[in-house]
């Protein structure tokens, strides 16, 4: 992993003036380089230490960050230090003018109060209760595959499989509306998604919010469709006089609980659309991820593919059908530690925080770069190499917790964890029984942080009919 040039380890705490006036020099004329580096990918802008060192600070344009990849210091930080956080506000400015301050940008009492709310939905038994819903989106993506060319086409698999999980966030958030349509949203989402490497930039940068940036306008329109289109939603659940038991129906009927008030109708879209683009975009990146890697391991796809066969052809009709997919499971989270689809946890800190013999500052960053904790040389043996046995339940078990976080950790550990593992396993075993995917490129494709971690590209696989003798 390259690093930038003028970002440099070093400890907290005022440097020497002629090394201070070096380093302001080495910053102004390396900038160019490092801010094409940015926003090709925030990630080849991290400097190779963090793959190796428990602790590094960098400065850059005077500002540090402190980036955390030791398990004891993770913990400490995102549990036990948890209210001296905040959020971070290079990710707020790319975030919140689609998201607003929903329960993935809000702080404090704010974000526990949005948080609460929505808890009952992902509750075991609700999760299990799903499992017939992401069955038949998965289902009707293989009967859409063998009508549209019986022996096979070359496809984006990333797109194939947002298509699928939006369906069944559409099913099981909003009980199926059929005016919420997978393509139109889709596209506003990669054209958000595809300028907000600008916005974290000139956020960096200090520029002001209003700064013109390639992709700005289109970013803008994207919003107005996104929250345009979760505004109607909700408009017409409120047409039927009645909220439902879904999450748009929670939302609904949420309660202040001291004032007694409803949620502000902002807020119920600023949550509703958090979770139906989260919800789906990172559970298709992890499903399209484990796809092209299973293309380079075809002894580990023979395994998992025989594994499914004990499920019969209709996991719809078992809801504990993840749960006796106990490999799958394996090579699902040893993909995600290859690539996380989100790769980066950030917060600014509002008070000092101490990590072992360091104190970091009110004011400064502090971020647990998630894809370089994955692959780090302290904690993981052969890190770049992909071995499912890594979660084998004995090897998992003498793990440290806090050296894997596809989900993040503490109080805002991803609140639909469960729920994603769910429907990876279940559109998995619906698909790979029917279908080898064969990469049409020899190389993995290049990994692009757009605040999740995204293939370059898109991810082309041919999509062949398994026939099974």
């Amino acid at each position: 992993m390259p690093a930038v040039g003028t970002f440099r380890v070093c400890e907290p705490g005022r440097l020497p003036l002629t090394e201070a006036v070096e380093e302001a020099v080495a910053e102004a004329i390396a900038l160019p380089s490092v801010l094409v580096t940015m926003l090709g990918s925030l990630i080849e802008a991290w400097p190779r230490q963090i793959y190796t060192q428990p602790l590094v600070t960098t400065r850059f344009l005077g500002q540090r960050t402190t980036y955390v990849c030791d398990p004891g210091h993770i913990r400490s930080l995102l549990v036990d230090q948890a209210e001296a956080l905040e959020r971070e506000p290079f990710m707020l400015r790319a975030l919140a003018p689609a998201l607003g301050s929903g329960v993935l940008t809000a702080d404090g009492s704010h974000w526990r109060g949005q948080r609460r709310t929505a808890s009952p939905m992902f509750r075991p038994d609700r999760v299990r209760s799903f499992v017939p819903a992401m069955a038949r989106a998965a289902a009707a993506t293989r009967t859409r595959w063998h009508g549209a060319d019986p022996a096979g086409a070359e496809r984006d698999v990333l797109h194939e499989m947002m298509r699928t999980t939006f369906e069944v966030i559409v099913a099981t958030m909003v009980s199926g509306d059929p005016h919420l349509e997978v393509e139109p949203f889709g596209r506003a989402m990669d054209a958000y998604l595809g300028q907000t490497s600008w916005k974290i930039a000139l956020a960096m940068l200090r520029a002001p919010a209003w700064v013109p940036h390639p992709g700005a306008r289109g970013g803008a329109a994207a919003v107005r469709h996104l929250r345009g289109e979760v505004a109607r939603t909700i408009a017409r659940r409120r047409a039927r006089g009645e909220p439902g038991t879904d999450l748009l129906g929670l939302l609904l009927e949420a309660r202040d609980p001291e004032t007694g008030q409803p949620l502000p109708e902002a807020r119920v879209v600023d949550n509703l659309l958090t979770f139906v683009a989260a919800g789906h975009e990172t559970t298709a990146l992890a499903l399209a991820w484990t796809l092209r890697v299973l293309a380079e391991h075809p002894e580990v796809e023979a395994r998992v593919v025989a594994e499914m066969a004990q499920l019969g052809d209709d996991p719809a009709a078992d809801p504990e059908a993840a749960d006796r997919l106990p490999y799958t499971r394996q090579v699902l989270l040893e993909v995600m530690r290859l690539y996380p689809p989100a790769p980066l946890i950030v917060r600014r800190t509002r008070a000092p925080v101490r990590l072992g013999d360091r104190v970091v500052p009110a004011g400064q960053s502090v971020h647990v770069p998630v894809y370089a904790l994955h692959r780090h040389a302290l904690l993981w043996d052969r890190p770049e190499v992909f071995d499912p046995d890594r979660f084998a339940p004995e090897r998992a078990a003498a793990r440290d917790r806090y050296a894997y976080l596809p989900f993040g950790a503490g109080p805002r550990v991803c609140i639909g964890m469960s729920l994603a593992l769910t429907e990876c396993l279940v559109i998995l075993a619906t698909l790979l029984p029917a279908f080898r995917f064969r990469p049409v490129t020899r190389a993995m494709p290049a990994t692009q942080f757009r605040v999740t971690l995204r293939p370059k590209g898109g991810l082309t696989m041919r999509v062949e009919p398994r026939h099974v003798a």
